[in-house]
């Protein structure tokens, strides 16, 4: 058997380990799901019908986020530590007279935040986790500018 033919395993190892490595260094800082731009924003929020939990039968519909006042809009997951966790902050906010509103659409990117104006337009979106930070530096300006907008 000629020698040269052994040697065609171990090349095709090696071509393919340089592939993957090559792969995962190209792509070790592109596929942030944080940095990723919405498609949603500036648009009105989707059509939606769900049905509540308390009233057996009653409606929901995209109108209870469209009342002439901002709302943040919290998707979260059961299976989510990080959404467990901003659970107690979105509770502080409401106290405070901000209106939130949670969803378990069972995404696979959670917790993500958006703030709805009050035509119903997604104005902003925040992956991640919704803490004092975020909020004072990037949510609450908005939040101020959409309620003055408003009249709230």
């Amino acid at each position: 058997m000629n020698k040269k033919i052994l040697f065609i395993p171990l090349v095709l190892f090696l071509l393919l380990a340089a592939a993957l490595l090559w792969q995962l260094t190209r792509n070790a800082d592109g596929d942030d799901p944080t940095r990723l731009e919405s498609e949603l924003i500036c648009k009105p929020v989707p059509l939606f019908s769900l049905e509540a939990l308390d009233e057996p039968g009653k409606i929901y519909d995209q109108q209870v986020l469209t009342d002439g006042k901002p709302i943040l809009l919290n998707v979260w997951a059961t299976w989510c530590p990080t959404c467990r966790a901003e659970h107690h902050y979105l509770n502080s906010l409401a106290e405070q007279g901000i209106r939130v509103v949670g969803l378990d659409l069972g995404v696979y990117g959670a917790p993500e935040t958006f703030l709805i104006d009050g035509k119903g337009i997604i104005r902003y979106r925040h992956a991640g986790d919704l803490n004092e930070r975020v909020w004072q530096q990037e949510v609450k300006p908005l939040w101020i500018k959409y309620s003055k907008e408003a009249g709230a």
